[in-house]
């Protein structure tokens, strides 16, 4: 198969507009959109400021909703395709922090639900996934110490941390025609963690 890469700004209306035509030119259709844009913070809410805040809706969930609003009349005019934004068990849950992590994760999650009843009569399918810890490079500072990762392998049942490639896995059976009665769910990949 052919691939090719493009450089995003997910924050910018005007990049997701230029990915959407690069992509329709090259391919002649566009079935799939993962949204997984990400970056982190750990501030409690007293030491959350607004630029904290910003950075964390505009990523997380202004990349979504752009993402989404870009690819919606290619899909609409194909009638089909997948929608699949990467969440977080901090989307499901609260915790003693990351508060605009939570926050921007819970409405990645929101707009998932949404778009998946405005869309699914036009044969669009929306769904979000909802990692728990995972070995990736935006959480190696999670697994810094023995310590750390002690005290985060305890609030697992499976008792190990997950792999990217397991997250990988639930996101490409949500992309694939197996999940073609799945939309506006949750597939949360969390090695037990949330069942507590």
């Amino acid at each position: 198969g052919q691939v090719e890469f493009i450089k995003l700004d997910v924050t910018k209306d005007s990049d997701w507009k230029a990915a959407v035509d690069f992509t329709v030119h090259t391919f002649d259709q566009l079935d799939i959109l993962v949204n997984c844009a990400g970056t982190s913070s750990v501030e409690r809410v007293e030491e959350t400021t607004e630029d904290i805040w910003d950075a964390q809706m505009d990523v997380h969930a202004k990349g979504a909703f752009l993402g989404t609003q870009a690819v919606i009349p290619i899909m609409i005019k194909q009638g089909q395709g997948s929608i699949i934004h990467l969440s977080s068990i901090n989307g499901l849950i609260g915790s003693q922090s990351s508060t605009a992590y939570h926050a921007a994760k819970g409405a990645v999650r929101l707009l998932a639900k949404n778009t998946a009843m405005q869309y699914a009569k036009d044969g669009i399918r929306v769904n979000s996934v909802h990692p728990g810890y995972a070995d990736t490079p935006l959480t190696k500072p999670l697994f810094a110490n023995e310590d750390a990762l002690a005290l985060r392998l305890n609030k697992v049942p499976l008792g190990r941390i997950g792999t990217a490639d397991e997250i990988a896995n639930g996101i490409i059976y949500l992309a694939s025609d197996e999940s073609s009665f799945v939309t506006g769910s949750e597939l949360v990949i969390d090695g037990g963690m949330t069942a507590q």
